[in-house]
């Protein structure tokens, strides 16, 4: 009796997502190894045990399966971060501030601990975005926060009322700095103090963090002397 035709796949529907997810995984690796700019389309399609064609096929582009690898990782946080912001807010009154730094920090600074947060490659990854061209970057990064991030900005201002809306946007950018530096972890501090201060333990970075922003987002503004009277003290020596 003739065998029939073989058969390539159960469900084709399953391979697709097999060989999606492989160009996924691979690149994620990658990208957070050495940088978005640095890794071939070659690179991850040989890294995937794909042909050139199923890259192009099902993101079109290399910017566009970052997107893609970011969206699908940073939704989890996004969400978490509104979850906890959520519940901080049902308990009526004025939010404390310390608890919502603390519903922003902890899911970015504990993602390592969950895979569906994509786990240590994630956090390399998101701390790899912020030195990749600033077009790429910046248009991901917003596709992925901008909405989340602005309701904390919002919490933050109602728990600071005193505090000029663009401080707090300010002060908000040196804890995104903060963040992101200790999500790197690039191992400076730990030289530094021979090992005494290690980011990589979530717990007593959120313990340090929280109380320091805290203090920055508290503090008195300086008035800042503006362009025009630093050139005329400069004139007048």
């Amino acid at each position: 009796m003739a065998a029939g035709p073989t058969k390539l796949s159960e469900d084709p529907a399953a391979a697709a997502s097999s060989v999606r997810q492989r160009l996924m995984d691979a690149a994620e690796l990658l990208f957070a190894e050495h940088g978005w700019n640095a890794v071939s389309i070659r690179a991850i399609v040989t890294a995937a045990g794909v042909n050139l064609a199923a890259l192009h096929y099902y993101f079109g582009s290399k910017e566009q399966l970052l997107a893609e690898i970011f969206a699908a990782r940073a939704a989890p946080i996004a969400k978490e971060r509104t979850r906890l912001l959520d519940a901080i807010e049902r308990t009526g009154g004025v939010p404390s501030l310390e608890g919502i730094l603390e519903a922003f920090l902890r899911p970015a600074l504990t993602l390592d601990s969950f895979e569906r947060f994509g786990g240590r490659t994630f956090t390399r990854l998101r701390a790899r975005l912020a030195s990749e061209p600033a077009a790429v970057s910046r248009r991901i990064l917003a596709n992925a926060f901008d909405q989340s991030s602005g309701a904390f900005l919002d919490a933050l201002q109602r728990a600071l009322p005193e505090v000029p809306r663009a401080d707090i946007e300010w002060r908000f950018h040196f804890m995104l700095g903060a963040m992101v530096y200790t999500m790197a972890d690039p191992g400076r501090i730990q030289s530094l103090t021979d090992g005494r201060c290690d980011p990589g333990n979530a717990e007593d970075a959120l313990a340090h963090m929280i109380p320091f922003l805290a203090a920055g987002f508290r503090s008195e503004a300086a008035p800042l002397p503006s362009i025009a009277s630093a050139k005329s003290r400069r004139r007048q020596k």
